[in-house]
């Protein structure tokens, strides 16, 4: 029997993992698909969110700023890609100008530390290629942009190597409450557990419901993006909003940590959870609406265009509670969930402890991660190290300048590694330019090398993905 079985391995599963871990518990890490990190985590706007925008008689004001510094703390710990670019909301006319006083007010109440109102002119010195409309900004200097899907990468790999049980490919789809434990059936097996804790994001409600009387509804929000080439250039230098609104942060123009520029989201409400689909007519609005901040965007620089799925609900906070027995839900984390992650794992693993759940630290625990990225290295120092492995020596993604010698580390550092897109979101390969057309087979002969999983099987990215379906010859026959 588990202690604690966490189903959903997104950002809030696997913080929740990690916080786990340092405790002498039996963990179980569940989530439905073959990988962890594929839903919201993966695909959101990639920010540590300063803390202006939240209610602050809610949970997301309370715990936004103090995720945020927690957030960079993790970044050392973890190794995790991050920049400190700050961020402005910007005003174009009168009107914005009253709200940006509005979200200046509710930081000072939220604890956001070295804001400033910036007048047009001094906005748009601080970034040459905002519109000439523009007004006056809000400048949130403890804001950044991270690698989201390499930090909830990190913290599971920490949690796996720290002893939690990590298994994918399992949807739950019915929880049973007996006297003394939980028993959580999955469609192919069934767990036994003291503890619940409910992270599934936009399938939360259903979880929930399997224990408990409905409480909140989950209304999937997909928000269509723009990733446009390093060919761009330095479009902006700063994360630039528009002026919120109650139900969306609008449509912004960002740079990444990896030197591309992030156009989008829209705010589209959809009944299908798994619709990731993109269409012109929205991606066209997106391109229109950031224009207004941002008019010399070009978007023939375009490489990608993707959706993610906001777990946006009819309450209208997290929903963090006890909702049964042992049972926790964290739900309904919409923004700014990446950035208050691991204060939301924290304060859940408190609710549990008042349930009963002891908390014994482990004699030892590790919960640092430090991993090669080939390029940094300084280049009189590149040949010893291809010297004591060869692999760094052998670029595999031309685009990112990605080696052999770091994909085969991602694939050893714990993680089941069942598709081309598992590389990527670990080490980088496929990112850039020509998003995997040149690299993706030799990828795919690296997994199947170091894994022992045949070709066939080696998988795109979700599970039905198949990038080949059959031998044409057979070598052996041949000769």
């Amino acid at each position: 029997m588990f202690d604690v079985i966490i189903i959903g391995a997104g950002v809030i599963g696997c913080a929740t993992a990690y916080e786990l871990s340092q405790f002498d518990l039996n963990v179980l890490l569940l989530d439905k698909e073959n990988d962890v990190s594929l839903g919201a985590s993966r695909a959101n706007t990639a920010i540590v969110h300063g803390g202006y925008d939240p209610d602050p008689a809610t949970l997301m004001g309370k715990y936004n700023v103090k995720g945020a510094k927690r957030c960079i703390e993790l970044v050392d710990t973890l190794d995790i890609e991050f920049k400190k670019s700050g961020s402005l909301i910007v005003a174009l006319d009168e009107n914005d100008l009253k709200t940006l006083d509005k979200y200046y007010n509710r930081g000072l109440i939220n604890g956001v530390e070295g804001m400033e109102m910036l007048d047009g002119e001094e906005t748009r010195r601080r970034e040459p290629n905002l519109s000439k409309e523009v007004i006056g900004a809000l400048w949130i200097p403890e804001s950044g942009i991270i690698n989201p899907w390499e930090f909830t990468i990190a913290m599971a790999e920490v949690a796996v190597r720290e002893g939690v049980k990590l298994e994918l490919n399992q949807k739950v789809v019915d929880i049973e409450k007996n006297s003394d434990h939980y028993l959580v059936k999955t469609e192919t097996d069934q767990f036994q557990t003291k503890y619940v804790i409910n992270a599934a994001g936009v399938y939360s409600d259903q979880i929930h419901n399997m224990v408990a009387e409905p409480a909140f509804k989950i209304k999937p929000t997909r928000g269509q993006y723009f990733l446009l080439d390093r060919s761009a250039g330095e479009t902006v230098k700063a994360v630039i909003f528009p002026c919120p609104t109650e139900l969306t942060k609008g449509i912004l123009v960002s740079p990444t940590v990896h030197e591309n520029i992030l156009v989008g989201p829209d705010a589209e409400g959809i009944s299908d959870p798994e619709d990731t689909s993109t269409t012109r007519e929205v991606l066209d609005l997106v391109a229109k609406e950031a224009r207004r901040s941002v008019p010399s965007l070009d978007f023939r620089h375009n490489i990608r265009n993707y959706s993610g799925i906001r777990a946006n609900s009819d309450y209208n906070d997290f929903f963090i509670k006890i909702s049964a027995p042992n049972f926790l839900d964290l739900a309904a984390i919409k923004s700014p969930g990446l950035t208050c992650a691991p204060i939301i794992a924290e304060e859940g693993i408190k609710l549990l402890a008042e349930e009963g759940l002891e908390l014994n630290k482990k004699d030892s625990w590790d919960g640092t991660r430090k991993i090669v990225r080939f390029k940094e290295i300084p280049k009189e120092e590149r040949a010893d190290f291809i010297e004591k492995n060869p692999d760094y020596g052998r670029i595999i993604c031309r685009c990112e300048h990605i080696t052999e010698g770091e994909i085969v580390a991602a694939i050893r550092r714990g993680l089941p590694i069942h598709s081309l897109d598992a590389i990527k979101r670990r080490a980088g390969s496929g990112l850039g330019r020509c998003q995997g057309g040149f690299c993706g087979p030799r990828v795919q002969e690296i997994i199947a090398r170091e894994t022992g999983i045949s070709p066939l099987d080696i998988l795109l990215n979700k599970t039905g993905s198949y990038i080949l379906v059959g031998q044409t010859k057979n070598a052996d026959k041949e000769a």
